[in-house]
């Protein structure tokens, strides 16, 4: 494995812990400022729009420069100032503004570090090597989680550092990522002889010649925001769930870590098995079916905590498996030199489904919490018919040419 690799796995790992260290609090900072519980969505979708602006543009500068280092650090710098406004703050419409920061700021790495792992890796063990991204990216989110909310409950932490008093949690936030990016500013080199856009070109131009894009591709992208708009919901309401329940953010980030470590399992030791596999569309559907149905299962169980904790690790590692393979799909159909540039515009289709889905899901989760999980259910439905339509035109291309 390329030494750049093994360190963009590393990043990757160390970023999912510092960037997940404010969710387990999140949910209860928002409501002990007296902010209504729709916000939580409101938050976290304005993030997410400024995922899905950032995304190709930091993708699009990338591949006309070939400079990743310099746009990863001024991204993450920028998240830094984002989160340490939204904790400190105290007003949700400057909170609102903050998070937009933050998500126009952390996705440069997130997109770079994709681009850059496609450049450097044959496209044979390049399944293998998002399994592996993917994994390190829920582990080190699942051990920010735990450590999040060890540090909001564990008395000797709230001794030390004040860490029952939520801003605090996002003070570190913000001091361990200005670490975080000083490590990168001395570790991390551009490599050479990366592929990229030698014409020089305005980004706007740069962004219309991503976006020509074969019309399977486009689908695909939209199954992929349906996708999202399910996974998320499912991702950031069960925080919310698990408060409304009545279990400790400790507990929160002990489950979180859980999922972590069954995803970390799945993408090393299942998904380079699917990765070999000829047919990846239909598996990514069938995968759609069963997340489905073991959503609708879950949340109608009158046990929770013993179903989350066995039926709804079968959905972690089902996600583990479907995140690679999607990847590796769109990474196949992208032009050489435009990798920046592609892998920014999922990002974005990958955003918007996280914008939609809190902003809906908000309102839903207010009506009745299960009906937000089954309209998840649904939306992997959705981008399940979505994909049988892009089989469909692949099977009638293959047979014309």
């Amino acid at each position: 494995m390329n030494k750049t690799i093994r360190l963009i796995i590393l990043y990757i790992f160390i970023q999912g812990v510092i960037h997940n260290l404010g969710h387990p609090v999140t949910p209860a900072f928002v409501r002990s400022l007296g902010i209504s519980d729709y916000m939580f969505g409101i938050f976290f979708a304005t993030m997410s729009l400024g995922l899905a602006i950032g995304g190709p543009l930091w993708g699009i500068l990338s591949d006309q420069t070939g400079h990743k280092k310099r746009y990863i650090i001024m991204g993450l710098l920028a998240y830094s100032f984002g989160q340490f406004g939204f904790g400190y703050v105290g007003d949700g419409i400057w909170m609102v503004f903050f998070r937009l920061i933050s998500g126009l700021g952390v996705i440069s790495a997130l997109t770079l570090y994709m681009s850059a792992l496609i450049e450097l890796s044959e496209p044979t063990n390049r399944g293998k090597y998002f399994a592996y991204l993917a994994a390190s990216s829920t582990l080190g989110a699942s051990v920010g989680y735990a450590l999040g909310g060890f540090l909001n409950t564990n008395q000797a932490m709230i001794n030390l550092f004040n860490t029952d008093h939520y801003p605090v949690i996002f003070l570190i936030q913000t001091i361990t990522n200005t670490l975080y990016v000083i490590f990168i500013g001395l570790t991390f080199k551009d490599p050479k002889g990366m592929v990229m856009n030698k014409e020089k070109q305005s980004v706007l131009k740069g962004l219309k010649n991503v976006i020509k894009m074969d019309p399977k591709l486009f689908i695909f992208l939209i199954s992929l925001s349906l996708i999202t708009i399910g996974s998320t919901n499912l991702s950031k309401y069960i925080d919310v769930y698990f408060d409304d329940l009545g279990y400790t953010t400790q507990a929160l980030g002990n489950f979180v870590m859980a999922t972590g470590i069954v995803s970390l399992i799945a993408s090393v030791l299942i998904v380079p098995f699917f990765a070999r596999m000829k047919k990846q569309l239909f598996t990514i559907g069938l995968l759609q079916v069963l997340s489905a149905v073991i959503v609708f299962i879950v949340f109608r169980a009158n046990q929770f905590l013993l179903m989350v904790y066995t039926v709804y690790m079968i959905y972690v590692i089902l996600k583990a498996i479907y995140t690679p393979l999607e990847q590796n799909f769109i990474a196949k159909e992208a032009k050489e030199g435009t990798y920046g540039g592609i892998m920014g515009v999922r990002q974005s289709f990958v955003s918007i489904g996280m914008v939609l889905g809190p902003l809906i899901g908000g309102f839903i989760y207010e009506i009745k919490p299960l009906y937000l999980f089954d309209f998840s259910a649904i939306t992997f439905l959705m981008g399940m018919a979505l994909l049988i339509i892009v089989y469909l035109m692949k099977k009638k291309q293959s047979t014309t040419s």
